[in-house]
């Protein structure tokens, strides 16, 4: 069975790969012979396909290092302490839930050993990232109170971030600006709503309101400072520490100051809609709903749903704030991570929304994830290091991770092909 399925997915990919492409990696939806109702049918072949990779990508690291790119035919990586860490188990943990195959079990549980530390890391607001999308998918799996036990002390750790008088949790310990001549002093990212999770988790699991409280502090603080009355997004508020006050609202990784970075729009989408579910609070909803509607109707959005890096590059009233070099890269990159976020967040956003609004986010999560899934967007069998997707922007205005392979990219294209297996598939939607 397993070998059927691979030949109906590579059969699949040819008649993609001779099917016309506009632009660099720009698959029209429209003409990919009704591939949209083919979708459910390869998920299990991708998903198969999806752990060969990471077992080619788990002989590729050494001891200490964990998945970070793979750029000119090289393996890129962080240690544990990157926070990055936690998506290469959690891609594990999705794709040993649908295989049970016992080598991916066993590196997973390789790297959580290691990660145990982390739980005591209060250096930065990324515990979320790397202890609930690894610890947290494993004792979603398993319900080993070890887990649990160690979700907790991270969950604590990340508490320890918050200040009452900015009611927010501090993204990052002294950084600069941009532009490299101020010092932020207490910045917040928008990025900081996916670790939110983990308090809403902690809350739960102990009874204990004050994580979920702190939680939904941030949240309205996010949602008042972090949101443009269009629901486009700001990348970075910097507050004063005593005060509570708004000093900037900038980019660390976007074109422009008042540019929409793609990727900081999917966090907003995924964290309000998560935040949504855990709180009940409509008005969490109403601003899910809005950055999803930004983001689908953008008029900058490429026909295959896959966005560029920032939806502003270069439009007239977005002034980098960095040194931009139009002439460096031969077209705008395109940033797959943020098309994978937005697409796991969207097949759950439609279960919260009435009917037709319900259809119409489906319907964009899976022409996203039809694009992921043709050769434009998915690598081969055996290359690529490991990795599943190609075509992701990590740091654009850096000139680092620029049209690469993102283990974060991976993690949520996995995560919305899990979805979807479970939610079922209506080509009716």
């Amino acid at each position: 069975m397993r070998e059927m399925k691979s030949v109906y997915l590579i059969v699949v990919l040819f008649l993609w790969s001779i099917l016309p492409i506009s632009g660099k990696n720009d698959v029209r939806v429209s003409d990919r012979l009704n591939s949209e109702v083919k979708l459910l049918e390869i998920v299990d072949a991708v998903l198969e396909r999806s752990e060969s990779q990471y077992k080619l990508l788990a002989q590729n690291l050494k001891p200490g290092e964990w998945p970070r790119t793979w750029e000119n035919n090289r393996l890129y990586t962080v240690d544990a302490y990157g926070w990055i860490s936690g998506f290469y188990p959690g891609t594990l943990a999705y794709l040993y839930e649908h295989s049970n195959d016992v080598t991916l079990w066993n590196e997973i549980e390789k790297r959580l050993k290691e990660m145990e530390k982390l739980q005591f890391f209060s250096g930065h607001h990324d515990l979320g990232f790397m202890m609930y999308c690894s610890f947290g998918n494993v004792f979603r799996l398993t319900g080993n109170p070890s887990y649990e036990k160690i979700l907790i002390q991270s969950a604590k750790s990340l508490a320890s971030r918050f200040d009452p008088r900015v009611e927010s949790i501090k993204s990052w310990d002294q950084v600069k600006s941009l532009d490299g001549i101020r010092v932020l002093q207490f910045p917040v990212i928008i990025d900081n709503l996916m670790n939110l999770e983990l308090l809403f988790f902690a809350s739960k699991v102990t009874g204990d309101p004050y994580y979920r409280l702190i939680a939904e502090k941030h949240a309205r603080t996010t949602l008042k400072n972090h949101v443009r009355p269009d629901f486009s997004s700001y990348h970075v508020v910097d507050y004063d520490p005593v005060t509570g006050n708004v000093r900037s609202k900038e980019t660390q990784q976007g074109f422009a100051d008042n540019s929409t970075w793609a990727r900081g729009q999917a966090w907003g989408i995924y964290g309000f809609t998560m935040i949504y579910r855990e709180t009940k609070d409509p008005a969490f909803l109403m601003v899910a709903r809005g950055m999803a509607d930004f983001f689908l109707n953008h008029p900058n959005l490429p026909e295959d749903k896959i966005p560029y890096w920032d939806f502003n590059v270069g439009q007239p009233g977005y002034v980098p704030v960095w040194n931009y070099d139009p002439g460096k890269y031969p077209f705008v990159p395109r940033d797959v991570s943020a098309a994978a976020i937005v697409a796991s967040a969207l097949l759950e956003l439609s279960g919260y929304v009435d009917a037709k609004t319900a259809g119409k986010y489906l319907k964009n999560a899976k022409e996203m994830l039809t694009s992921m899934l043709s050769p434009a967007y998915l690598a081969e069998e055996g290359t690529n290091g490991g990795f599943i997707l190609k075509h992701a922007s990590g740091g654009v205005p850096g000139n680092h991770e620029v049209d690469v392979s993102l283990s974060y990219a991976d993690y949520y294209f996995i995560e919305s092909l899990m979805k979807l297996k479970k939610t079922g598939y209506n080509p009716k939607n």
